[in-house]
C-alpha cells in the first residue's frame, strides 16, 4: 500500500506536460525500434579486397647475389580483404566509409540491410582525414540518411551506432554524445576533430553512422580509444560537417580531399600562457610560425597573435582550426578571430590549397647517375603540406628514395639541405654534385625535424 501511496505522490508531484507513466502495453514499449527501422536500411556492410605486391628480394639490385636470385626479385602478391560499414548519403547511390576500410581496395562490394549487393568504385579518399566517397553503380532510390550540422550537435543527446561489428551483421548499440572538439584523441590514421560517444564501437563498425534520434547522420564512427582492443565506453565519430565537405568536393570531380593550408604553426594556450598573456582563461591557438607564402601573412596575422575563433567557432587546438577551415573549404574566406595586445579583432583571410611555388621540378635519377631511382621534388607550400614539414624546410625532398638511397641511409620524406659545405635546393643541382664528386659523400639532411648527417661511400 505505501508503495502505491509513494508512487501516487510522484504522479501528483509532475508538473503540467510532464512525461507520464505509461498507461498502456504500447506506450510501455516505447523503443528505439520506429527510429532503426528508419535509419538501418541506408547503413551498409562494405567487403574490400586490396591486392599488395609482394616484397622484393633483399638481393634485388646486388650486382653479386641477384645473379642467384632472379626469380625472387619480388614475391608473390599478396591478397587483403576489408570488412567494414558505410552509410549512403543520397539515392543514386554516394556512400560514405573510412579511408582504412577502401582506401587503397581494388574490388568493393557494398551490402544492403536488405541484402542487395552492388559493386562500388572510390571517388575520393584521404588518408589523413580516414574518409573515403564511394559511388554505388547501377544505384536508383535508395534509403539515405540526411546530414546534421555538427556544431548543432550537444554533450548528453542519445545516439545510436549502427554497423557491421565483427561481421556479424547489421547491429546497433545506444549511447550518448559524450564528449565534443576531441582533437587527436583517435587511434588509427584518422587525425583532427572528433566527436566521442559511449555508444559501443567495435571492429567491423568504422564506417558506420552515428545518428541522433531523428534519425541523422551527425558522424562516421572511425575508432576506439582501447588498451584491450575492445570497446570501453569511448568511441570517436568524424562531425557530419566534414563527411558533407568531402562530397562536395567528389562531386566536384575531385580525387583527392583538397584541404585549405594555414601556413603556420600554433600551440594551444594552457594555463601557462595564458597567464603570461594576461587572459582571464585558457583559450585559442598562439601563432609561433608564420610561412612567408601563408594567406594569414596577408591579413596582417603575425607570431605572437592568438587565433581565438574560425567563423565565429571558438578553436583550441591547431587540429581544430585545421578542421573548421576544411569544413568550409578552399576558394571561399573565413572570419578568423585574433587577439593581439589584448584587443580583439576578426579578419577575413582567403581560403586556399597550398600553392606549387616555386615548381616541384620532380627528377628521378636515371642510371648513368648516382643512386639510379631516387626520386627528388623542389620543397615548396604544397610538398611542405603534404609531407607534414616543419614550415621552414628548404631544400630537396627525398620523395622515393629507391634501392640504393634506401642502402645508403636516406628515407621517404627526408629533406637534402646541402652536400658537404654546399647548400642545394633544386634537384637539378644534387644530381650534378653527385656526378661531379666521388668517393666520400655527406649530405646534411632535416628528418622528422631534426638535422642528421647521411655519410657513405661509393
Amino acid at each position: 500500500m505505501r508503495y502505491l501511496t509513494a508512487l501516487l505522490i510522484v504522479i501528483l508531484a509532475l508538473p503540467a506536460g510532464a512525461q507520464q507513466v505509461p498507461h498502456s502495453a504500447a506506450q510501455m514499449q516505447l523503443s528505439f525500434v520506429p527510429l532503426v527501422k528508419e535509419a538501418a536500411p541506408a547503413v551498409v556492410n562494405i567487403y574490400a579486397k586490396i591486392v599488395r605486391p609482394g616484397r622484393s628480394s633483399p638481393f634485388a639490385g646486388d650486382p653479386f647475389f641477384e645473379r642467384f636470385f632472379r626469380d625472387s626479385r619480388r614475391g608473390q602478391p599478396q591478397v587483403q580483404n576489408s570488412l567494414g560499414s558505410g552509410v549512403i548519403l543520397s539515392a543514386d547511390g554516394i556512400v560514405v566509409s573510412n579511408y582504412h576500410v577502401v582506401g587503397e581496395a581494388t574490388d568493393i562490394r557494398v551490402v544492403l540491410a536488405d541484402r542487395r549487393e552492388f559493386s562500388a568504385r572510390v571517388l575520393l579518399g584521404d588518408a589523413e582525414s580516414d574518409l573515403a566517397i564511394l559511388q554505388i553503380d547501377e544505384a536508383m532510390d535508395l534509403p539515405f540518411l540526411p546530414l546534421r550540422d555538427a556544431e548543432t550537435v550537444e554533450v548528453g543527446e542519445l545516439a545510436l551506432a549502427i554497423g557491421n561489428p565483427f561481421g556479424v551483421g547489421q547491429t546497433v548499440s545506444s549511447g550518448i554524445v559524450s564528449g565534443l572538439a576531441r582533437s587527436g584523441a583517435a587511434t588509427g590514421s584518422g587525425r583532427g576533430y572528433f566527436i566521442q560517444t559511449d555508444a559501443p564501437i567495435n571492429p567491423g563498425n568504422s564506417g558506420g553512422a552515428l545518428v541522433d534520434t531523428a534519425g541523422r547522420l551527425i558522424g562516421i564512427n572511425t575508432s576506439i580509444l582501447t588498451r584491450s582492443g575492445g570497446s570501453n565506453g569511448i568511441g570517436f565519430a568524424i562531425p557530419a560537417d566534414l563527411v558533407a565537405a568531402f562530397v562536395r568536393q567528389a562531386k566536384a570531380g575531385r580525387t583527392e580531399f583538397e584541404r585549405p593550408w594555414a601556413g603556420i604553426n600554433g600551440q594551444a594556450v594552457d594555463a601557462d600562457i595564458a597567464r603570461a598573456l594576461g587572459f582571464d582563461r585558457p583559450g585559442g591557438i598562439v601563432v609561433s610560425g608564420l610561412h612567408p607564402a601563408s594567406p594569414f601573412g596577408d591579413v596582417d596575422v603575425a607570431v605572437g597573435d592568438v587565433i581565438t575563433a574560425v567563423n565565429g567557432q571558438p578553436v583550441n587546438t591547431p587540429s581544430e582550426m585545421v578542421y573548421r577551415m576544411s569544413v568550409t573549404g578552399p576558394g571561399r574566406a573565413a572570419q578568423i578571430s585574433r587577439v593581439r595586445d589584448g584587443a580583439e579583432e576578426t579578419v577575413e583571410v582567403a581560403l586556399v590549397a597550398a600553392p606549387e611555388v616555386p615548381p616541384r621540378e620532380e627528377r628521378r635519377l636515371n642510371a648513368r647517375e648516382l643512386l639510379e631511382g631516387m626520386e627528388l621534388s623542389r620543397v615548396n607550400p604544397a610538398v611542405i603540406a603534404e609531407f607534414n614539414l616543419p614550415l621552414e624546410a628548404d631544400g630537396v625532398l627525398v620523395s622515393d628514395p629507391g634501392p640504393l638511397g634506401r642502402r645508403v641511409g636516406l628515407r621517404r620524406g627526408d629533406v637534402i639541405m646541402a652536400m658537404g659545405d654546399v647548400v642545394v635546393t633544386r634537384p637539378g643541382e644534387v644530381a650534378t654534385l653527385f656526378s661531379q664528386r666521388a668517393g666520400r659523400y655527406d649530405l646534411m639532411v632535416l628528418r622528422d625535424g631534426r638535422r642528421i648527417n647521411v655519410r657513405f661511400r661509393t
